[in-house]
This record gives structure tokens, sequence and C-alpha cells, in this order.
């Protein structure tokens, strides 16, 4: 008989095991067939009943198996906290090893992937976004500064009320919204009424010496963009440069005379004072008779929209140069305002227009854009809303009216997906909160990712 277990004494004396009791006094050993006497002769190998012998897929990974299965304890008879294993310890136990020995199989792919993961996140952060247009690569937005006129109507003249309050709140945010995600800096400027302006007549005037300090706190911007507080910017996609400044020569154009509302004469007549002289003749050099200056797109540097009565400055675009800072001086000159301040009702706007007729100097360097594509009003501003062809304005024919196409096109066109809309005199008989309430919600839905809708 062979022992397969350890021998143990019994309860009625003696041993379990054959060869181990005391009354076996007539019993042989040497006739006992015990294992482990041929395994000390080396006559013959035993296996263990416990040991695997390799014999199918289930005997040879059952541990492997087993380890991984949820182990319960029933009873621990030292009380010992610390032998004891939470139900889910034998299956986390491997699980990191597992992971990172699958990721390290197709380690290429998996890198690739985040790698790509990590691009998509960062690109999306509103603060990389900014800066990385900032770079003259990915866009140039360090070039473009945005100036808010913010707090009208506040100050010394009188109290704002709710709506007002809202407006600018809407307003500014729509603003900075835009600036962070394109790179633009963002000068938000306050407009009430001060004792500095106040006393020369400078109420509303004092865009001019606004620019100028914006353009000494930011020395490496090159364009300057002024706002009124009462815009949104309808397209938040749009940037400046895609929108306008890469392709300046088609969206601007030099000669007035294509859309003349204020009927201003170019070129202008001959000031020699003889009735015999020829026009434009005596002062005036080639750039400044030609109705587009030199056609050179690098010069421009104001770009004005015109609505259906003169000049816009609701929205328009001042580049650094040695000519701004001449036509800047002028143009804050006190002389204008102790003499046409009671004249001019449209204030800085009637004297830039003013300028603009008797100095045919400053002519060469200005261009004109189409008020729907910075400065759209809404419909009851500058009359009523004309609509757009049948078939658009992508599709006109000849004969065909051009309503609100091309540059005599005035009002938002929702259709057209306009950039910007000023609700310019809301003041006067129309609901500013109103119209900025409708267009920021109009936006909101236009903008809508696919997740949103």
């Amino acid at each position: 008989m062979s022992l397969d277990r350890s021998p143990s004494r019994s309860h009625s004396g003696g041993w379990s095991s054959p060869g181990l009791t005391e009354d076996s006094g007539c019993k042989s050993y040497g006739q006992l067939d015990v294992t482990w006497a041929g395994v000390k002769d080396g006559k013959r190998k035993a296996y263990p009943r416990y040991q695997t012998r390799n014999e199918g897929f289930f005997s040879r990974h059952y541990r492997r198996i087993s380890e991984g299965l949820l182990q319960f304890v029933h009873g621990m008879s030292d009380g010992n906290s610390k032998d004891r294993r939470r139900p889910t310890a034998g299956r986390l136990k491997g699980l990191p090893r597992r992971i990172a020995l699958l990721l390290s199989r197709r380690r290429r792919y998996t890198a690739l992937a985040l790698v790509l993961l990590l691009v998509v996140f960062l690109w999306f952060q509103q603060p990389l976004a900014h800066w990385l247009h900032r770079a003259s690569l990915l866009g140039g937005g360090s070039k473009f500064v945005i100036i808010l006129g913010a707090n009208q109507g506040g100050g010394v003249m009188e109290w704002k009320g709710a709506r007002e309050w809202a407006i600018e709140r809407d307003s500014v945010r729509n603003k900075k919204a835009y600036a962070a995600a394109w790179g633009y800096e963002l000068e938000i400027v306050d407009m009430s009424t001060k004792k500095r302006y106040a006393h020369e007549w400078r109420e509303s005037w004092e865009k001019v010496d606004v620019i100028r300090n914006s353009m000494k706190k930011y020395p490496k911007a090159e364009w300057f963009w002024w706002l009124d507080l009462n815009t949104f910017i309808m397209e938040p996609r749009y940037s400046l440069q895609k929108h306008i400044f890469n392709n300046l020569a088609r969206n601007t154009y030099r000669d007035i005379n294509l859309y003349n509302p204020l009927k201003i004469q170019h070129p202008p007549n001959g000031t020699s004072g003889d009735p015999n002289a020829p026009l434009y003749a005596n002062y005036l050099d080639d750039d400044t008779l030609s109705p587009v200056g030199d056609n050179n797109p690098a010069s421009i540097n104001l770009i004005v929209p015109q609505d259906c009565s003169g000049f816009n400055l609701g929205s328009f675009f001042v580049r650094r140069s040695a000519w701004t800072d001449r036509i800047l001086d002028i143009w804050w000159d006190p002389v204008f305002y102790e003499q046409k301040h009671m004249e001019w009702e449209h204030k800085e706007q009637d004297a830039l227009e003013y300028i603009y007729s008797n100095q045919p100097w400053i002519r060469p360097h200005v261009a004109f854009i189409a008020q729907r594509l910075v400065n759209a009003f809404p419909p009851g501003a500058c009359g009523d809303d004309k609509g757009l062809p049948p078939n658009g304005c992508d599709h006109l024919k000849e004969g065909d009216e051009m309503r609100e196409c091309g540059i005599q096109g005035i009002h938002y066109q929702q259709s057209e997906r306009d950039f910007l809309v000023n609700m310019a005199g809301c003041e006067w008989g129309r609901d500013c909160w109103g119209e900025m309430y409708n267009f920021r919600t109009l936006s909101n839905k236009l903008n809508r990712n696919r997740w949103e809708r």
C-alpha cells in the first residue's frame, strides 16, 4: 500500500497508516509495498496526484484562470485584517500588466492615436488656439486690434438702465469670444462723457484720440478695427484675413463714383482761379487725379463703408502708416470742433467727409467697402430692406435689379450669412435691446454644431 498522504494518529490509538501501528508486530516491514521505498531504491518513478501532467488546455492554464476569478474568504481564524483580500483583488491584480502587454504589441498604432488625440485636444483649447492664430505662419492675428467703444451713454450725462447694461454685456462678450478665437487683440475703451472732451465740445469725437492711443499701446499691430457698441458679429467663423484682407483688391473699391450718396466730385475741379484753366489743373498729381489712385492694395490705409447717407464709422479699419498719423492730426484738429460742432450732426463722421471732399491728397489712400461685408444694417435703418433677387446675388443676369446685392446693399441678409450687423440709430424710435437679442439668438442658431442641432 502506497503512502499517498502523511500518516496521522487515530483516536482509538495507533497510526492510521500500515506499518506504524503499535500492535502490528506480526507483520514484516519488508513485505509492505511502500511507494517511498521504491523511489528510494530508484526502481520506478512516482507522480504526486496533485502535480499537473500537462493534460489539455484547462489543465495547463488552470492556475492562471483561477487567479483571475473572484476569491472570497469565509473565515479568519487569527483575526488579522492584513491577510484579508478584497473580492476584486484577483481580477485587478494583473490588469495593468495585461494592458501594458496589449499596448506593447501595437505600440506604433497606439502612439499615433495618442498623438492625434493630444493634438485635437490642444487645438480646441481656447487659450492655445488664440496663441496659435497669432503666429504669422498660422494667420497673423497679432497684426489686428479690435477697438470696442463701451459704456456709451454713461458718465455724467445719464444713468444706464438694465437694457443698456444687457446690450453692453452681450456686445462685449461677442467681441471677446471672436478675438480669442482668432488671436486678435481686443481694446475695450470707455466712451462715457468726460471733462477732457466735454470742455472742448468733443463728446462723440474721441474715436480719433482712442485710435491714436491704441496704436501706441500695440506697436506691433498693423490694422485697427473700430466697432461701435451696438454691433454684433454674426459669423464668428469668418476671420478678418479670409473675409477681407487676403484679397483686399477684390473686397474694396477706390472710385467713389461707383457709389456716391454724398455726390462728392472726383476728380475735383481746378482751383487756379482762372475760369479758362483746364479742370483738375495746377496742383494734383497723377495718383490723386486717378479715381483708383495707384491701384495698389498696399497703399490703402483707411477702409470705410458707405450707407444710404454717406460714410459710416460704426465699423471701419485704419492701418498704421505715416499717412495715418497725418490724417489723424488733421481729423483731431480743435478748429473743427470749435467751428463745426453745431453744424455737423454726426461729429467725427461729418469731419471725415469734409476732409475727403476738400483735401484731395487723402483720396489715393482711402478705400471703400460694401456695407454688408462689415457693417450690415437691420431692417428699418436706412429705409426698408429691398431683399435679394429671386436667384440670389451670385446668379444675377443682365437687366436684373440689384436690390441688396453689390456695393449698394445695406441691410443684413440671413441667406447670405452676412458677417456683422450694426443696429445704428436704434435709440431713435427702435428697440436696441430687442434687436440685439434677436440677432444674438439668430447667430447662435446659425452657428450650432452638429451635436447642438
